[in-house]
């Protein structure tokens, strides 16, 4: 599995704890070892510019995902394989969302990670129905289960 780490701010991260974050939640996702994933980390103006052009929505957000081969989490008999896809944070609104939420910008970075990864594997959050609630617990679980 490949998991390419890039940072593009002033921020110090440290690449292989989001790398290794990635894999192992694509672990967790019955996802094969062999897909690739892409995590960037970008300041406010690049990921409002994606947030336009894809979005239609100004302004800078806090994570934005892009699949590739729309893989899908297996089903314990099934491990999927392919690329995954991108993910693209932007630390400065973590920042502003953790301290909102009262937790450290690292945690808040770890969480979008993983709920970006959801969105490549075709969770969504869309609207208020069923599909967030499933979002929302498999975040939590994960997030339980990376005890953090």
């Amino acid at each position: 599995m490949s998991v390419e780490v890039t940072n593009e701010t002033a921020w110090q991260i440290d690449g292989k704890i989001f790398s290794d974050l990635g894999v192992w939640v694509m672990s967790q996702m019955r996802v094969s070892t062999q897909s690739d994933l892409t995590i960037m980390f970008v300041d406010p103006d690049p990921i409002a510019q994606l947030h336009m052009r894809w979005m239609n929505l100004e302004g800078p957000t806090d994570v934005m995902s892009f699949p590739m081969d729309e893989l899908r989490p297996g089903d314990g008999k099934t491990v999927m394989e392919g690329v995954l896809g991108d993910i693209v944070i932007c630390p400065w609104v973590a920042a502003q969302q953790a301290a909102a939420a009262g937790h450290s910008t690292m945690q808040e970075m770890l969480l979008l990670t993983i709920h970006g990864i959801l969105h490549l594997l075709g969770y969504d959050h869309v609207d208020e129905g069923e599909d967030k609630r499933r979002m929302r617990a498999r975040e939590k679980e994960i997030m339980r289960l990376l005890d953090v």
